[in-house]
């Protein structure tokens, strides 16, 4: 216990130490409140209830008193958890446990108790409440197809299996009356699972539509090459789709020898369907590492429909990277295909009219211009792109009227934001993000207005929680305050450095932006720390190359060191890179190597480039920083930018150019 006290002591000093940074004094309660938070961590039930009484009257008490009810929720009493909502009324905190509610009742299947708080859940955000409540309301009213439908998107966009849609999914199979599951959806979803290696959902849905054959389905997902060659050719539809289950896992291990096996024993046994599904998986494994033949897979399928729109994307980018020119014909096939959600995405609208602009008549074009119209904006990457396919550049809009001070006020006495900010800046910051962006998003139907959006993120910028000023600013729709969206903290170091090593400021802020929101304590879940999201490996590595003596890990959260150290390893990468903005930025982000290797294949514009980028992640952080930058540029220089500027060209390495920081890591 006196240890417990003096670990106490000492978070409490170093709790004061970080307030007193920030300018403010420690409010009594912060140290419990902390205790609580660590408690709740270690799902310490009896700390929690000795602690609760002690941050009574706190900002964070409704914190407090959640976590010690969601520790011990299992074994609460009805009573008790109606007792929390009454009294934490309207907050986060009241939301948060009616999902955690919510869920545990939908796991009990008590129904009853179920169908009654549903209707006050505000959040809506949790796809496994929602299939629990779907599922009642099948129970209650029968199935409709609107209801089949929505049990379908859930369940198939779930990544691993869960009870809720998992459940809603069986009740909805089979051969009741009414609208249902059909054989094929189910099927769909061990596929999608199978090639994704999530063996448990795809063996989940297997049971549903075929449980008789559940302990094939694991031999063929465990060893499809060993399950294929002991398989006589199938016959049945349930045999067809086991061995369309070991090639979809097959080929997500090796394309090559997925499509070789398939053509030359099990592609005329299959139905058609069953044989374009296998093609578009051969397919987007080919293109997604950047294979030449990727699209030749691709051609083989017989109808477009039949692929799910993950296929289509990779089809489309396939397309982009065939050579000096896409092959537009089948970028705007595969886009054609694709659901009506998906045809949305901003990447796909603007490829889409390019390759109308390309290839098509008058009436096409004219469709293609409408298109880009609607899309063109200086908000995002696409967006920019499409700006400057209509002959514009990127240039700083005219910022919305200035706040009221009714506005500001308002945002200052929300309860929902101060508890948030107080809770970021005493060093709970996933827990003050998390109730910031109810706040904003969910606390009512479609979120905050405009205006209270961008008096919120102008409040989190007077308070330098730059992150959630950025995030909220983004959410607006018609008013677009751009310099709100991209701040400039410590300007004068950034540009002092950048132009020592001559680097362009722009860059550097597109990439601190996308690294770390400017949070300076920022640390990733590989350990890259600071502005910049330096490792530390790197940043041993980049020190010695750059001259900073006597550097110390200790030192990378440090303001200046992590500028100068962030700035300089990106220096050396964009040598590396002769100057490739988009090259080196992917370096950054996924590594040297990785960056080199992608560069591999035909000489093509960037955007074309960064679309065909094998990681999500380095996908999207390369267009995010080089469209920030673009932005960036726009504030520095008050003069129109270009996105495609930038993004230039991209192939493989001269083999005359010069080498240049071979070594870095």
């Amino acid at each position: 216990m006196k240890f417990r006290k003096i670990l106490t002591l000492i978070a409490a000093s170093l709790l004061a130490c970080s307030v007193q940074a920030q300018g403010r004094t420690d409010a009594p309660g912060d140290s419990t409140a902390l205790e609580m938070a660590q408690a709740f961590r270690q799902t310490n039930k009896a700390r929690l209830t000795q602690l609760l009484p002690q941050l009574r009257g706190h900002t964070l008490e409704p914190w407090g008193a959640y976590w010690e009810l969601r520790a011990r929720l299992d074994s609460a009493s009805a009573q008790e958890v109606q007792e929390f909502l009454t009294r934490y009324s309207g907050t986060y905190q009241e939301d948060r446990l009616r999902n955690d509610w919510l869920l545990l009742l939908g796991q009990r299947r008590d129904w009853t108790a179920f169908a009654d708080e549903h209707p006050r859940f505000r959040m809506n955000d949790d796809p496994q409440v929602r299939c629990y409540a779907l599922l009642v309301q099948q129970l209650r009213e029968g199935a409709t197809p609107a209801l089949v439908d929505e049990v379908r998107r859930l369940w198939q966009s779930q990544r691993e299996a869960d009870d809720g849609c998992t459940t809603a999914a069986r009740n909805l199979a089979g051969n009741g009356s009414g609208p249902r599951l059909a054989p094929l959806d189910i099927w769909r979803k061990a596929r999608h699972a199978a090639e994704h290696n999530r063996t448990r959902a795809a063996l989940a849905a297997v049971e549903i539509v075929a449980p008789e054959v559940s302990a094939q389905a694991g031999e063929a997902l465990a060893n499809p090459a060993r399950y294929l060659a002991n398989r006589v050719v199938a016959i049945s539809r349930t045999r067809k789709e086991m061995v369309t289950l070991a090639l979809v896992r097959m080929a997500a291990t090796d394309p090559e020898v997925a499509a070789a096996t398939f053509s030359r024993k099990w592609e005329g046994h299959l139905s058609a369907e069953e044989r374009n599904w296998v093609w578009g998986t051969i397919g987007r494994q080919a293109a997604q590492r950047l294979a030449p033949g990727a699209l030749a897979y691709f051609a083989k399928v017989t109808r477009d429909t039949d692929l799910n729109d993950e296929m289509l994307a990779w089809k489309t980018r396939a397309a982009l990277r065939a050579g000096a020119q896409p092959e537009w014909k089948a970028v705007i096939d595969a886009v054609n295909a694709m659901s009506p959600q998906a045809q949305q995405d901003p990447a796909w609208i603007y490829w889409r009219a390019r390759g109308l602009l390309a290839t098509g008549g008058e009436t096409e074009k004219t469709e293609a211009r409408r298109q880009l119209t609607a899309l063109a904006s200086p908000r995002g990457f696409y967006e920019q792109l499409a700006l400057e396919e209509l002959g514009q550049k990127i240039t700083l809009p005219a910022r919305p009227a200035p706040l009221t001070a009714e506005e500001r006020e308002a945002a200052r006495r929300n309860p929902g934001l101060t508890r948030a900010l107080h809770a970021i800046a005493i060093g709970l910051r996933p827990d003050g993000v998390r109730e910031w962006n109810y706040t904003t998003n969910l606390a009512r139907p479609g979120g905050m207005g405009d205006r209270d959006l961008l008096a919120a993120a102008q409040l989190a910028c007077e308070r330098e929680v730059w992150d959630r000023c950025i995030n909220t600013s983004e959410r607006t729709r018609a008013e677009f305050d751009f310099e709100q969206r991209f701040p400039m903290p410590f300007r004068e170091s950034v540009v002092r450095r950048s132009g020592e090593i001559n680097l362009d400021p722009s860059y550097v802020y597109g990439l601190i932006r996308q690294e770390s929101r400017f949070i300076m304590d920022a640390r990733s879940h590989v350990g890259a720390s600071g502005l910049m999201q330096v490792m530390p490996a790197t940043a041993r590595w980049t020190a010695r190359r750059i001259g900073l003596n006597n550097f110390t890990p200790g030192q990378i959260n440090d303001r200046e060191t992590n500028i100068a150290i962030g700035t300089g390893y990106l220096r050396l990468v964009l040598d590396d890179f002769t100057g490739s903005m988009p090259l080196a930025a992917a370096a950054y982000n996924a590594g040297p190597s990785r960056s080199r290797a992608w560069r591999n294949g035909p000489v093509m514009e960037g955007a074309a480039w960064a679309e065909n980028v094998p990681f999500h992640e380095t996908r999207d952080y390369v267009k995010k920083v080089l469209a920030n930058a673009t932005a960036y540029a726009a504030i520095l220089t008050g003069q129109p930018q270009s996105l495609k500027a930038r993004l230039g060209t991209v192939g493989p390495r001269d083999p005359a150019a010069p080498e240049a920081n071979r070594d870095i890591p």
